[in-house]
Formats: C-alpha cells, structure tokens, sequence
C-alpha cells in the first residue's frame, strides 16, 4: 500500500503507513486472537467503476502508464495530485482494501473491519482531489448497498470536509453521510457548511459541522455528540463507515484545528459505541488525512485498530522502545513516550445549554436547526 506516493516533498508520504504498521504490530495488535490481517489487492475496473466514470478510470491509468502525461481537467498531474508511475494500481489498491472490509462485513466473517490506508474522501466519480485518486469509502459503501443493505452511515472526523464521498450520495437517502470539519472558510476544500444537506431526492442525506478554526477537544468532543448520536440513531442504519483523518491534531501543519491523540481516540470509542447500541456493531474505520507522521498519526491510527478490535490501549501506555528507536535511527526524529498526551478530552454536554455567543455552539446549532427536523428531531433539545 505504500506505493501510493506521490513523491518525497509531498505531504501524504507512505511513511504514515509504514510507521502505523510497525507500532501497531509493536503494540501486539495483529497478534490479538480475533484480529486478521489480511492483504489487499488492487480493484478491477468494473469495481471501481461502481463509483467512478469509466473515462476517468481510464485517463487515471494512462497517466500512470507514462507520468510525463496530466489531466489537470481531471484533476491529474496537479500539485495536490501529481502522477507517478503505477498511480492507478496503487490507487485501486487502497480501494480493494475497504471493499476486503466490506465484503467481510456482508459475509459475517467479522463484525468490524479497518483499513487505515483508505479514507479517501476527496476523490470525485470522475476527478481526482485533495491527495485522493479513487474513493475507497464510498466503493465500501456502494458494495454494502449493492448487497442488500438497507441504510448506510458515514462519519467522517477528518480535518477536512468530506466532499467527494457526499457527492458522490448527495441524492441517496439511503446514506446519510456527516462531516465535521474545520470551516471552509479557512481550509480546502472551502465546501460543508450547515446549510448543505443533500439533494432534492435526498435531503437530510448531507450533515455538516463546519468547526471553527482553533477548536479544541472541548469543543471538537461537545460538536459530535451534539450531532453524531442523535441522528445516527434516528437514520438507524445497519452499517456505519467511518472516516479517520488524523489532521484535526494540534501539531498538523495543514490545518488550523487542537485536538489531541486522546480526543481522537475518544471519538473513535463513541463511533464503536453508536455501532454496538445502532447496528449490531457492524462498523468498518478507515483512514484518511494526517500530516504529523511521527507523532501523531502511528498513535492515533493504532488506538484505532485497538478499538475495533474490541481491545483499547489505554492512554498511558508506554510507546514500545524498538519502535521508538526506529524513528529515531530511521529518521532521526524523537517519538512520543506515551501513547496518549495527557489531554483534557472533558466535553460539556449540550443538553447544559446553548451558549449563543460562543461561535462553536452558533456551528453547532445551525447544523441541528438545518438537520434535526428532518429526522423528527428537535434542534434545541434531542
């Protein structure tokens, strides 16, 4: 899966991958008895093409057959998505891995999947954006629907909005997808705002918290679980998806946003809880964006396997010592201690109260306002 590289200068280096793998295997994760850890492969064409315009699968290969080629109007050779050789098999492989989960899901051999090398949510069915060639989570979501599941979930926690996965089911009420994101109006993709809540034959379909540049895990916490449970109970769906962008982090160098390893791994805790109480814990975690590839990302995605798997690692673990003296001889980077950061993930429940000069809690209630009714909910109070 690392071969998905576009180069040593850009942000999404393989490494993210190759340093999440190696804690996670130092952290006795794959050796637990219920985990598998199986190998991905690259999706055909007709797979792809469930999501993605054939034209475009097309113009993604043949860049990739010779990289001297772009496709700016596809998004191809741009700077957030330069070419390189092999794009399209890379690129079908990171898909292949969330259609393995899928599948898995649908066949019963597990209740929970996750492929931390997927999440990519930018991609269009016929453009490639953002870092994100072909759209892994929304080929999971269209195979589930494709066989025979009725309702879908996708949560997306990613410091950038989900657009392309909500496009691409802006008119299927069949999957209500919601993001909470830093505002588009200090961060790509300038899209997600309250008022976008899916098409006409869908409408409700599309739930955004645009999250205010600066927000902590105070806020980041009190925005989910003003939005997240009660409607997710209400769509009531038999599978949720999630996307787990780790760029919302304090330390990320592409976003504006606080939070903490530990809020994350709060958040995933309570997406694992909404899929025990909703959906009989069927659940499959992606990946997705994430800049600070020593300290934050191998942490924040490990804590993710572990919960899936049904086995959290607590916050004050230590970091195992072979791993840490592989970044350091590898990379020549100091790794964290600890496994958590000692963060205050204290969230104050909205149903204290609505504060309306608060910016985060005017976010927060425009979502609701915009969302809440149509699920029969009330936005003050549910």
């Amino acid at each position: 899966m690392s071969a998905y590289n576009f180069g040593p200068h850009h942000p999404m280096s393989p490494k993210r991958l190759e340093l999440t793998a190696a804690l996670a295997r130092e952290l006795g994760i794959f050796e637990l008895p219920q985990v598998q850890v199986v190998e991905s492969y690259v999706a055909s064409d007709d797979e792809l093409a469930t999501v993605h315009d054939r034209d475009y699968i097309a113009a993604v290969r043949r860049v990739g057959q010779d990289p001297s080629l772009s496709d700016t109007a596809r998004g191809l050779g741009t700077e957030d998505d330069p070419v390189f050789a092999g794009i399209h098999e890379a690129s079908a492989r990171l898909g292949g891995g969330s259609l393995l989960a899928a599948q898995a899901v649908l066949d019963g051999t597990v209740t929970r999947a996750v492929n931390f090398g997927g999440g990519m949510h930018h991609a269009f069915s016929g453009k490639a954006s953002g870092f994100c060639i072909y759209n892994d989570t929304a080929l999971a979501i269209t195979k589930l629907l494709g066989s025979g599941v009725s309702k879908v979930v996708y949560i997306d926690i990613d410091a950038h909005h989900g657009d392309g996965t909500e496009r691409i089911f802006w008119d299927d009420p069949r999957v209500l997808t919601i993001s909470l994101h830093e505002s588009g109006m200090s961060l790509f993709p300038g899209t997600g705002f309250a008022n976008d809540i899916g098409g006409p034959l869908a409408e409700g379909s599309a739930v955004n918290v645009a999250l205010p540049a600066g927000t902590s895990d105070a806020g980041w916490l009190r925005a989910f679980h003003a939005v997240v449970p009660p409607l997710v109970r209400a769509f009531n769906p038999e599978v949720i998806l999630s996307q787990h962008g780790c760029d919302s982090h304090r330390d990320d160098s592409l976003t504006h946003l606080n939070t903490s390893v530990d809020g994350q791994r709060e958040a995933a805790l309570s997406i694992a809880a909404l899929a025990d109480e909703v959906c009989e814990g069927r659940w499959i975690a992606t990946g997705g964006g994430g800049y600070n590839i020593f300290s934050v990302v191998p942490r924040v995605w490990s804590h993710l396997m572990a919960i899936v798997a049904g086995r959290p690692v607590p916050l004050r673990t230590p970091v195992p010592e072979p791993w840490r003296e592989h970044v350091a001889q590898k990379y020549g980077m100091k790794a964290p201690e600890f496994m958590g950061e000692d963060a205050d993930t204290w969230w104050r429940s909205w149903e204290v109260g609505y504060n309306p000069s608060d910016a985060l809690d005017r976010t927060v209630m425009a979502t609701r306002k915009a969302a809440f009714p149509l699920y029969g909910l009330d936005p003050w109070f549910d």
